[in-house]
Formats: structure tokens, sequence, C-alpha cells
């Protein structure tokens, strides 16, 4: 676990607007996605991420305007995914302002795309995106999903976290599909099963409701914690679940 942890929101954009869902079904429009950039990271964001969830659904790029636009409200570490399909991909988004690029379909669909970008940026820049289901019955207990959590696939989520980090992934975003959107905490077991095969940061996602849920997932062995909803809805802000964290004994950035 890192010494610092993470609070990161998540912005899920399609056709440019902020959306979420549950189960990454049944999509509702939350504002727009610079705006609330803006406001994450007046409210002490330590980085923002930055998905489009269904660039890979319809085969098309991330929105390179609006990542533009939201890099330049912003000063602190931006993550996109969506849509990357090659090192070049990574190389325009790097171009208009993102820090970090998450890969998880195309990076399935051919893992040399996860080698290729960690040894043309770094490992820093390379976060590998899983959008993970329980799967009773397979090795881990997980397995994960494409084309934003709409295709199941037999790939052992546990053992595809650990190839893609020997295969230079920089970091672990760890969405539970089963939890996402539920508000009825982080997947705990999850977490800890990353934990114990990553070398690499995992961050959480997927199930935070209230201000004591992140805590735990941090306990369970994430280096940081992201959620979507209760950031958009304005049912939580960054400094209440900052605060929340540090009563539970978390170093977190002021």
């Amino acid at each position: 676990m890192a010494l610092v942890c993470r609070v990161i929101p998540c912005l899920d954009v399609a056709a440019g607007r902020v959306v979420k869902g549950v189960n990454f079904e049944n999509l509702r429009d939350m504002g727009d996605p610079v705006e609330l950039a803006r406001e994450y990271f007046a409210q002490g964001a330590d980085e923002l991420t930055f998905l489009d969830v269904t660039a890979t659904v319809d085969e098309r790029a991330t929105t390179y305007d609006v990542v533009r636009r939201t890099a330049e409200e912003v000063f602190i570490p931006l993550t996109v995914g969506g849509g990357v399909r090659s090192a070049d991909d990574v190389a325009r988004l790097l171009g208009v302002g993102a820090d970090k690029v998450g890969v998880n379909s195309a990076a399935i669909a051919r893992p040399d795309l996860v080698t290729e970008i960690a040894d043309r940026f770094g490992a820093q820049v390379l976060v590998l995106s899983l959008d993970v289901k329980r799967a009773p019955g397979t090795h881990s207990g997980f397995v994960v999903t494409t084309h934003g959590g709409r295709t199941l696939t037999s790939l052992d989520a546990v053992d595809w976290a650990r190839e893609a980090i020997e295969r230079g992934a920089g970091e672990l975003l760890v969405n539970s599909i089963d939890a996402d959107g539920t508000k009825t905490g982080f997947d705990l077991e999850l977490v800890a099963l990353m934990r114990e095969v990553s070398s690499v940061p995992v961050i959480a996602s997927g199930g935070a409701g209230r201000a004591e849920d992140f805590a735990p997932a941090i306990h369970a062995g994430a280096d940081a914690v992201l959620a979507a909803s209760v950031f958009h809805s304005g049912q939580l802000t960054v400094g209440e679940v900052k605060a929340a964290m540090a009563a539970a004994g978390i170093e977190v950035r002021k």
C-alpha cells in the first residue's frame, strides 16, 4: 500500500457528456466533463480518470477535444482510456494533455500492445484497466470483460493482471462490474486478490456509496480509490472522503 493514498474521481464519458449507470447499464447524463473536472480539482482530487465508455463499442477514437479542454482546466494527473488501440493512440492522447493512458479491450485482444506502449513511453504511462466480473469455477473466481463490460471473456482476471504487469503495465485500475453503481461498497475480495499478485499500484473501483466505504478498500490492499456517481450526484465531496479516510488512520494529501 502506498504511503499516501489517492482519491480519484472518474468521468465516464459518452458523446461528450459524463454518464453513469448501474452494472455498466442504463447510462444517464451527469453533466459536462470539463465543468466536473474543474470542480473536483477545486475539491482536492489527487488525480482524474477520464474513460470514454463507448469508444471501443462504437469503434472510434477517444474524443481528443474533450481531453484537451479537460487538461487545460486541471493541474493534477489525468488518466485517459477508451478506444486506445495502438502506441500511436497513446502518443496522441499524451499530446493533448493526458498524463497516463488506460488500455483494456485492445490489450486483451492483442497483449503485445501492453509491451509496445511500455517500451515506447515507460510503465509510468500505462494503466491496465480491468473490468472484472465474478465467474465461479474459474481459477480466481473472476474474469475480465471487454467493450465496456458488454463482452464476457474466459480470461482469468488475476492471470491477466499478472501477465500485463510482466509486460510493463505500471498500474492496475480494477473495476468490479458486479459492484459498479450499486453503492454497496467496493469488492474487497477482488481488491485483496489483485494486491497479492501486483507489484504495481492498485486502484479500487466500483461500488462506493458512503464516505466510510473507501477506507476498507485501502485496508484490503488498494493504493488508490476511484468513484464516480457519489461525486457526480453531489452525495459526497472529495474532501469528505479524505476526511473519512484520515479518521480511519489512512494518510491522504490535504
